[in-house]
Order: C-alpha cells, then sequence, then structure tokens
C-alpha cells in the first residue's frame, strides 16, 4: 500500500509542475489520493483531476489495489458528465499526443454516472523513492493536456 505521506508529496510535485498559465492550482490530499482543481477555494469541484488508489473490488483485473490518474466529471446528473465527456473527446486530436495511449474515455471506475478520463497502474509498488513524482508528473501531464479544453467548458456551463 501507499506510504503515509505519498499524497501529500505528490501534491507538492503537481503544484510545482503545472504550468503558471493554468491559473492558480487548488490541491486537497487526503490518506488515498490526491484531487486538484482550479478556481474557487472551495468549490463543488465537479470536474477535477485525480490520482487515487482503488480497491480490487472496484477493478476486478487488479489482485490487490490499482491506482487510477486522471480527469473525472461528477456532476449530479449523468448526461452533463456525457456533455463533458463528448466536448473533450472532440479535441481528442489535440490531447491525445500529450497522454499517449493509456487513458480511457468513458464511466467512472466504480460509479457509472459519473465519467473519467483515466489510466490505471495495476497492482503499482507505491513504496520507492521516485514514486511520488512518477504519479505528480504524471497528473500534471493529464492537467496540462486537458485543461485548456475543459476551461471552456467551466466558463459556458455550470450546474445549477
Amino acid at each position: 500500500m501507499a506510504d503515509e505521506g505519498l499524497f501529500e508529496q505528490v501534491a507538492e510535485v503537481v503544484r510545482g509542475s503545472v504550468p503558471r498559465g493554468l491559473g492558480r492550482v487548488r490541491i486537497y490530499a487526503h490518506r488515498v489520493g490526491v484531487k486538484v482543481w482550479f478556481g474557487a477555494e472551495r468549490p463543488s469541484r465537479r470536474e477535477h483531476y485525480e490520482a487515487q488508489l482503488i480497491s480490487a473490488d472496484i477493478l476486478h483485473e487488479a489482485r490487490e489495489h490499482a491506482l487510477e490518474i486522471g480527469f473525472h466529471t461528477e456532476h449530479s446528473k449523468e448526461a452533463a458528465n456525457e456533455a463533458v465527456l463528448a466536448a473533450l473527446l472532440a479535441h481528442e486530436n489535440r490531447w491525445r499526443p500529450g497522454l499517449g495511449d493509456e487513458p480511457v474515455a468513458g464511466p467512472f471506475l466504480g460509479r457509472t454516472t459519473w465519467r473519467r478520463i483515466s489510466e490505471t497502474w495495476l497492482d503499482p509498488d507505491l513504496t520507492g523513492p521516485d514514486v511520488p513524482f512518477e504519479i505528480g508528473v504524471r497528473l500534471a501531464e493529464y492537467i496540462t493536456a486537458l485543461e485548456p479544453h475543459v476551461r471552456p467548458l467551466t466558463i459556458t456551463r455550470h450546474e445549477p
């Protein structure tokens, strides 16, 4: 499993890796993950980037756990999540080269009404000294590739 301060370390890597031109980065690190968003200090965080541990109960390909890294849209209405995903997929030719073949676009892991563009690392060893850097840099790559396409969606569409 993860070291106690793993995701705090990941948060610091993300903070130092995200381009300043994207705006003020907000980060919340906890025991099993880190969540990153832009904008208000305490938003609903319906659209955000995340690195989190997922149990094998949710992702059956894993023996013990998996690490998910990527983007989530978690609006209360499935149609809103599907609209965000469709808009991002309309620009896939712009963001895919920066992320490669690993990202999967589709239903959220464990909750089918939410959507994701993310990848999973099955049963990773989370104890090595470079692990926080590897996770943080990969999460920053998602932010750098997707945020220019997420931002216009956030500005033009708000959920009540």
